[in-house]
């Protein structure tokens, strides 16, 4: 099973890279024939000489507040590098902090240019928003402090926390079906069944408990991912945005080939 994970955190990786590889020949392509799309709202963007995006406060190590109150993170070092592509200077971003249930709604209603506010890209979401080149690949791992576990086959009929009605339940029922699943309502109260040892691992986002582990390092994260979940920037919809779209694009596609974005994901410690 192990194996299993490993090929297909592999093939996954590839597919990254490949679709960013499509999208540096797509839009070489449109360039090549002539094609002009409306770059209005780029112009507007590089006139005013800023972006404005949507950005996460409170998620460790996406974007978060250091001590003074600054934000930092993986997403922030983003929203900062496309702002020196996109208008000439990195604190050329304005960051607007929002709640988890607005990241599509402040794109929709035109409240920023664009978020970088840990998205998973979905079909559903698609059909209202755009979704860029993936710059990370975010899924379903196991976070654990007790040295006995290394590997899933350590935890076959051990009792692992997941998050009620979340979809990470069917995917440790695939690969754990013998476990006991212990539903909790939120990340402290799994952590509260782990150090009271009703639990012996708790399943959730990649992104999400490697900001725990951070935070509370006598946790590690299992080295399997149980899924596979692309983020991306969100960009609106519409023909005047696809100047936007095709530079927000090209330059995640440029970030993935000279290994900037592993770079600084490994920076704040992620897998």
């Amino acid at each position: 099973m192990h194996n299993r994970c490993n090929r297909w955190q592999v093939i996954t990786r590839l597919h990254l890279v490949l679709s960013a590889t499509i999208f540096w020949i797509c839009c070489f392509s449109i360039v090549g024939t002539g094609f002009t799309a409306s770059a209005a709202e780029m112009s507007e963007i590089q006139q005013r000489g800023y972006v404005t995006v949507a950005v996460k406060d409170n998620l460790r190590p996406l974007g978060f507040k250091d001590a003074s109150g600054n934000l930092q993170g993986f997403e922030i070092d983003l929203a900062q590098r496309l702002a020196l592509d996109l208008v000439g200077k990195a604190d050329a971003v304005k960051l607007k902090p929002v709640a988890n249930r607005d990241r599509l709604s402040v794109v929709l209603d035109k409240k920023v240019d664009f978020a970088i506010a840990r998205v998973t890209a979905t079909e559903s979401r698609s059909r209202i928003v755009s979704f860029s080149v993936p710059y990370y690949l975010d899924g379903t791992v196991l976070v654990t402090k007790d040295a006995s576990v290394q590997q899933l086959s350590d935890l076959v009929k051990q009792k692992i926390a997941v998050l009620n009605n979340s979809s990470t339940i069917a995917k440790v029922r695939f690969y754990l079906p013998n476990a006991e699943l212990v539903g909790v309502n939120s990340y402290d109260e799994a952590r509260e069944q782990i150090e009271s040892n009703a639990a012996v691992a708790f399943a959730a986002d990649t992104t999400v408990l490697s900001g725990w582990v951070q935070q509370y390092p006598q946790y590690r994260l299992l080295p399997t991912k149980l899924s596979t979940e692309p983020l991306s920037v969100v960009t609106p919809k519409g023909l005047q945005y696809d100047q936007l779209r095709r530079n927000v694009n090209l330059a995640i596609a440029r970030y993935l080939e000279q290994g900037w974005l592993q770079q600084r994901s490994q920076y704040w410690g992620l897998p």
